[in-house]
């Protein structure tokens, strides 16, 4: 299935969701214990809170996309069936970071 426009970057408008789908570039699979796998997020957001927008938003928003899969049972999140329509757009803000704004990644 092909995903439209609208949703590669529905996907991507959320900071926490950038930096999981980007993690997953190099390191496939992703553990779910590790709420912030790139490192980035401010020291000012509650883990608590955090730990409430992965499991009730950004993990289930982006397997129903079809992004990543989500093994609730293990914690572990992998590529998903519809990541070869998101990786070029991932690999394009992966490899120009440095030119993208601060708050990006």
């Amino acid at each position: 299935m092909t995903q439209a426009p609208d949703a590669l970057f529905e996907a991507l408008s959320d900071p926490y969701r950038r930096q999981l789908l980007v993690a997953l570039l190099d390191h496939n699979p992703q553990d779910d214990s590790d709420r912030d796998p790139l490192n980035v997020v401010s020291d000012d957001v509650e883990p608590e809170v955090l730990e409430t927008a992965l499991f009730h938003s950004h993990l289930p928003k982006l397997e129903e996309m079809g992004y990543i899969r989500w093994d609730r049972d293990s914690n572990e999140i992998s590529k998903g069936p519809e990541w070869d329509e998101i990786e070029p757009l991932l690999t394009l803000i992966h490899d120009h970071q440095d030119e993208l704004p601060e708050d990006w990644l």
